[in-house]
């Protein structure tokens, strides 16, 4: 497994000063945000390349999330997000990538008037992008998201059916396996157990199962020795990406340890 951070921690940065702050910090891999001021475009691709190949890392992407909703049950709304998210595919595929993150679509206030509406919806938003996907050669993976959010997809059932629907489709897909959001959920021995043979990517931080907080490790009560060892259970090789907010160094050192032992 590699040790790997997301530059969520610094989203608030100018993307100058978030590159020269990690620059300083020892992983082995990076999972850049797409999103705010780290929004990509041709100077920042050329940036991420010269940084990655200095530092001789691997890295991945993840999508823009502000205001993304692929279930939108409005044409005009759904039209301009799934506009940005390929843009987004086609300049992240200039990284080549371990892979493209992405959110599952969000209930709408219609939901029960037009029952399925937004899960119709969110299958083939996923299979547009899909195909964007391979059109630039990328692999893509979406992720588990959290209570009390009205996500289409945050249990391990509802990516079971969600995969069951998707057909053929499904095989393309990995995940994105949040530790963080299974607490939350209570299912992080369950979705590993279940559909791990999904699992591409892993992002990692802590909370007291409340809330969404992405505390440093070891700064809520997750079991990280269990569920370290429940995810080498499935042979696991690719990146552990810290996603914590704060005490940054403390997460990186924790998880070090945690794999070598």
């Amino acid at each position: 497994m590699l040790l790997g951070l997301s530059t969520l921690f610094c989203l608030g940065e100018p993307f100058s000063a978030a590159l020269k702050r990690l620059d300083k910090i020892s992983v082995d891999h990076i999972e850049v945000v797409d999103e705010g001021l780290h929004a990509l475009n041709s100077r920042r691709i050329s940036m991420l390349k010269k940084a990655v190949l200095e530092r001789d890392i691997s890295l991945s992407v993840h999508a823009p999330f502000a205001d993304i909703n692929i279930a939108s049950t409005s044409p005009t709304i759904r039209y301009a997000i799934m506009k940005r998210l390929k843009k987004s595919i086609k300049l992240s595929a200039q990284l080549d990538p371990e892979c493209w993150v992405f959110h599952p679509g969000i209930r709408s206030a219609i939901s029960s008037s037009l029952r399925n509406l937004d899960w119709e919806i969110n299958l083939k938003s996923t299979r547009e992008l899909l195909r964007e996907a391979e059109r630039h050669g990328l692999k893509i993976a979406i992720e588990n998201v959290p209570e009390p959010f009205p996500f289409l997809l945050k249990r391990v059932e509802e990516f079971e059916s969600f995969y069951k629907a998707l057909g053929i489709d499904g095989l393309n897909l990995g995940i994105t396996f949040d530790v963080g959001h299974a607490n939350i959920n209570g299912q992080i021995n369950e979705f590993i157990e279940r559909i791990g043979n999904k699992v591409v990517n892993i992002h990692v931080h802590d909370n007291y199962g409340g809330s969404d907080s992405h505390l440093g490790i070891g700064f809520g009560n997750i079991n990280w020795v269990e569920v370290i060892n429940v995810i080498k259970k499935i042979n696991y090789k690719g990146a552990l990406v810290i996603e914590s907010m704060n005490n940054v160094e403390e997460s990186i050192r924790a998880l070090r340890r945690l794999i070598s032992e």
